[in-house]
């Protein structure tokens, strides 16, 4: 062997063994960060724009982030500014970012012929927040058919409706982009044209038919897809589930029908009869990362507004396509918090007790969320001279990726926009990020220090 062939080889062999370094937090994060640039390029050309023009990058980086990480919050209304080609692209970024760009990674993998390795399965389970690598494949395309089949019964229960008021072939059309946005708890919509820009869904506020099957598609789309897995295998036998699902479903219901009751006793000043009924409930669900609204917002009350953002930051359950601090997170702060004033050393749930790392998790979690949380708010509210309430609003909106809004992003500064750009990205990869910044050589350097106790509280 010659000795050019020989450093070939090595230099090829310390690229595989350089590859193998790279944490999954970073794939992850590049693969988002790729995608929301590829989708910036493409909505930045005349075709995605309905001028047929050139469309400044700030605005089509701020909308490809938000369509990847499946928010939802528009400087541009959809129907109105952007072509069939650029709505297009907005849709195809929002199925990758509910989804998971790793899990279409693999689901390519798989339909070229190719073999998943070890490395693709370990990027998977943290994709999907999967216990282990075993059945990875198997959960895999156990998710690309469930998502096709909710997103196409979606589709076929909504379509009548539309079919009816935009005939059959459009009716189709804005189906199947209202059932993806509301699977993947997007919150994307096309009514500006029939509607006026920034609508929503308002105009179907008392349509049982379209509220049903939005908030069914949300509340699928943001139960996590081991939570399917569980409830197919177990059936309605609540006892077997796993501890995670058991949380993730007596939270989700909880978080759903006490805001509903709130809003329609308290807080939501439009509306009458069954339509106030719509209305309140709609929104507790839609709060949930999933940001369609039938409800004029700005006619809710203070309260009202300050029960949304809490929702908002709380978000979904893990695994699935919503953001937020996650159910499970604010399960156990509830859970950790009792025990804590019974003087209790470990927070039990279901006859389970809490471990302590994901204790030392979710404090990290809920104290990530709360800080960035606050400070943006303090910062949007400085730049642009708006009420805290509503700057408070907008950014639980953005870092908890659900696209509710008091109607202010459109008309933000550069500076809040980029603000509320990062905010959504870290809303989608947060968790991850925080699990990479937790390791390293800090942590081996904290461990050699002595430990010292403090007065609390």
């Amino acid at each position: 062997m010659s000795l050019g062939t020989s450093q070939k080889g090595c230099k090829q062999h310390m690229r595989k063994w350089n590859l193998q370094k790279i944490s999954p937090f970073k794939i992850i994060v590049f693969g988002f960060l790729s995608v929301i640039l590829i989708g910036a390029f493409l909505l930045s050309l005349p075709i995605s724009s309905a001028q047929h023009i050139w469309t400044d990058f700030l605005t089509c980086l701020f909308t490809s982030t938000s369509a990847v990480c499946v928010t939802g919050l528009v400087v541009r209304d959809t129907a109105t500014y952007w072509s069939i080609f650029g709505r297009t692209v907005i849709l195809a970024l929002i199925q990758i970012g509910g989804v998971g760009v790793i899990t279409i990674a693999i689901l390519i993998t798989l339909a070229i012929g190719k073999k998943v390795d070890l490395k693709s399965r370990s990027l998977m389970s943290y994709s999907v927040s999967a216990p282990s690598v075993g059945g990875i494949v198997h959960l895999t395309k156990f998710i690309f058919r469930g998502v096709l089949l909710v997103e196409a019964c979606g589709t076929l229960l909504m379509w009548p409706t539309f079919a009816k008021e935009f005939g059959v072939l459009n009716g189709l059309g804005y189906a199947i982009f209202h059932s993806i946005s509301a699977f993947c708890n997007a919150g994307f919509d096309i009514m500006g044209r029939v509607s006026g820009p920034y609508s929503s869904l308002t105009r179907y506020a008392a349509t049982p038919s379209i509220n049903l099957v939005i908030m069914g598609l949300i509340v699928l789309g943001g139960m996590g897809f081991l939570t399917w897995s569980d409830v197919l295998h177990n059936g309605f036998h609540f006892q077997r589930y796993r501890l995670q699902t058991k949380v993730i479903l007596t939270t989700s219901l909880g978080l759903i029908l006490i805001p509903a009751v709130f809003f329609y006793a308290k807080s939501l000043q439009q509306g009458t009869g069954m339509e106030k009924v719509w209305m309140a409930l709609f929104q507790s669900v839609t709060t949930r990362t999933a940001g369609f609204n039938t409800a004029d917002l700005t006619k809710f009350t203070d309260n009202g507004k300050f029960i949304m953002i809490i929702l908002m930051l709380i978000g979904g359950s893990p695994g699935s396509t919503a953001g937020g601090m996650k159910t499970t997170t604010f399960a156990v702060l509830v859970v950790w918090l009792y025990a804590a004033l019974r003087h209790e050393r470990s927070a039990v749930c279901y006859k389970r007790r809490i471990s302590d790392n994901t204790l030392h998790s979710t404090l990290t979690v809920f104290m990530m969320y709360l800080t960035l949380f606050v400070v943006c708010a303090l910062l949007i509210s400085t730049l642009e001279n708006l009420p805290l309430l509503t700057c408070m609003f907008e950014v639980a909106s953005a870092i908890g990726t659900v696209g509710l809004t008091l109607g202010i992003t459109p008309n933000l500064g550069v500076a809040s926009h980029i603000i509320l750009i990062m905010l959504m990205f870290i809303g989608r990869v947060g968790g991850l990020t925080l699990a990479y910044a937790a390791k390293g050589k800090l942590e081996t350097y904290a461990k050699s220090l002595p430990a010292e106790d403090m007065m609390i509280g």
